[in-house]
């Protein structure tokens, strides 16, 4: 070895050295294929070789700027003297995938974790920002553990319409429900569809996408302050081209994601999730990102954190601002600044500091938007977890999404037997629903739907919608958006489609929710659930070839993160032979 090569940089130690440095016939081939496309020994000869793996897609609009930004991580990454490798992975819409994204979560992760291991990577830059794209891209990326850093999409511009500002997700149900009620003619409705999103980047209110990129950036694998700013504004650009430059410090340095996210992590992640009134989607994939660490998370852990930090973030569907404006008003650094007291500061981050060296100087600049302690939004954290003979393996409910009298309810049980029979008999007025009703939907978990859709913000009768109704206590084994709001108790586990107890209710039963005692209860005996259950029978799994069946054999409940079990945390697959 040279004099002049630290010894922190010697070429050799680089993973991809195994691929290019040796002199033999199948090096040989490596390198000239990357002169086939026109590059010169010179730009890869002893350089860290960087995957930047992009989610773009025509049928992703949250990602139609991650071209350009793929430019400007290669940019980056030439400045710091590595080689960069763009490497489409797949793109994972929330707008358009059906059943649901989520369904493909644990596939792109699979995608992921393999595209890591099998190509001659030393480092690997993940784009993403829609919903499930997080979680899959961190869930692979952990698994393969070899060096890589988060860029996130960002958010997009606040709406408009009328004059009024309008959140992505959250004002569509909202509007909704008065195009239905008779409220809203077709011309205000056809403006708000032009007017509710109005640039590239993911959902601009405190929804799925902007709990788990702001999550990504407090587990330490983001930069300092990048979860927070708008997807078209220019620091966003120039954020991409530091992550390029910072990677190939990371390759060289051999900082990878296990590293990072310790134990310590994800209490930080859990508490920031609280403290943003984050989605209730955060939880199955904190379980999932977690579980690909080696470290297990239960809804315990989130239900006495979210009893001990309180909402500080003034953004729908809790509050009344967008993401837009969190930015200008100091951001993710400037939140946790005011929760420090219940962070572990001294945990690693991607840049090289502490996330308490990462704080320094953030500033709130505007505590109506990021409010202090003594005025939060909520005193209680964004999630809770319910238990209860209906739900022994536990539900989740966001009470700050809620109508407050609906958080301590008894009522008669109106049940839908799926998706398709809800939306044949939802607003058949001979149902005779009233607003004290408990809708519950069956067969819309992650086996029975599949993929546990985010279905659970269950339709109001357009009846009621008509009466001025604009909350009912819903009740599913579903996942609901993270912007929705409502009396909502999603994740019930077991799910009815493997004879949880959801299965067994019946129309005219009662249940019993009181949120403040953690209290979920179906009023049927022990008994006489004894004989339902006898009577009970599975439906067919739907899909009996391909990733369907593959589904459906390994997938786990929503408290486990419906993960596959063949993909969680064990032994680590081997390093592909070099021949």
């Amino acid at each position: 070895m040279s004099d002049s090569v630290s010894p922190d940089r010697d070429p050799s130690t680089l993973r991809s050295a195994r691929w290019f440095a040796p002199d033999d016939q199948r090096s040989f081939g490596h390198r000239s294929r990357l002169k086939q496309m026109g590059f010169n020994t010179e730009d890869f000869k002893a350089k860290p070789v960087i995957g930047i793996l992009n989610t773009w897609s025509d049928m992703n609009n949250c990602h139609t700027h991650f071209r350009d930004r793929a430019e400007e991580v290669k940019r980056g990454v030439w400045q710091a003297g590595g080689f960069p490798v763009e490497i489409p992975v797949m793109s994972m819409s929330e707008s358009f995938m059906k059943p649901t994204s989520m369904y493909y979560r644990n596939l792109l992760a699979l995608e992921v974790e393999e595209t890591l291991r099998c190509y001659p990577l030393d480092g690997a830059v993940l784009m993403g920002g829609c919903d499930k794209t997080v979680p899959a891209l961190i869930m692979g990326a952990t698994s393969a553990n070899i060096p890589s850093i988060f860029l996130p999409a960002g958010p997009m511009l606040k709406g408009c319409w009328r004059g009024e500002i309008l959140g992505s997700g959250t004002d569509m149900w909202r509007f909704w429900a008065e195009r239905q009620a008779g409220n809203l003619c077709e011309d205000g409705w056809n403006e708000l569809e032009d007017g509710i999103a109005r640039s590239p980047g993911h959902c601009m209110t405190m929804g799925t996408a902007s709990t788990m990129t702001a999550i990504a950036e407090v587990i330490g694998l983001c930069l300092p302050g990048s979860t927070s700013i708008p997807a078209v504004h220019s620091t966003h650009a120039r954020m991409a081209s530091s992550c390029g430059r910072r990677i190939v410090d990371l390759a060289w340095d051999k900082i990878t994601p296990r590293m990072l996210l310790t134990e310590d992590a994800f209490h930080n992640a859990i508490v920031t999730d609280m403290a943003l009134g984050g989605s209730t989607n955060a939880i199955i994939h904190l379980i999932a990102m977690a579980g690909r660490a080696g470290i297990k998370l239960t809804l315990e852990q989130f239900d006495r954190i979210s009893q001990e930090v309180k909402v500080i973030a003034n953004i729908r569907p809790c509050g009344d601002y967008v993401m837009e404006d969190f930015y200008d008003a100091g951001g993710l650094l400037a939140l946790l600044t005011q929760i420090k007291a219940h962070l572990k500061l001294d945990c690693l981050s991607v840049s090289g500091r502490s996330l308490g060296e990462n704080l320094e100087g953030a500033t709130v600049y505007n505590d109506d938007v990021i409010r202090p302690l003594d005025r939060p939004v909520s005193k209680a954290g964004g999630t809770f977890v319910l238990r209860g003979n209906l739900a022994p393996d536990g539900a989740v409910i966001k009470p700050t999404a809620a109508e407050p009298h609906l958080l301590a309810h008894r009522g008669v049980v109106a049940v839908f037997a799926d998706y398709g029979d809800l939306k044949n008999r939802i607003h058949d007025e001979a149902a005779g629903l009233t607003a004290d009703h408990i809708i519950v939907l069956q067969h819309a978990g992650p086996i029975g739907a599949p993929g546990i859709p985010e279905w659970g913000m269950l339709p109001i009768p357009n009846y009621l919608l008509k009466q001025g109704v604009r909350d009912m206590l819903r009740i599913s084994d579903a996942r609901m958006s993270g912007t929705s709001y409502g009396a909502c108790v999603l994740h019930v586990s077991p799910e009815s489609a493997i004879g949880g107890p959801l299965a067994l209710v019946r129309d005219g039963d009662f249940i019993e929710v009181n949120v403040a005692e953690r209290r979920l209860h179906l009023e049927v005996s022990d008994e006489e659930l004894a004989i339902r259950r006898a009577a009970w029978k599975p439906r067919p799994v739907p899909h009996r070839r391909g990733f369907g069946q593959l589904y459906a054999k390994e997938v786990t409940q929503a408290p486990e993160g419906c993960d596959f079990r063949f993909l969680h945390h064990g032994e680590d697959s081997p390093e592909p032979d070099i021949y």
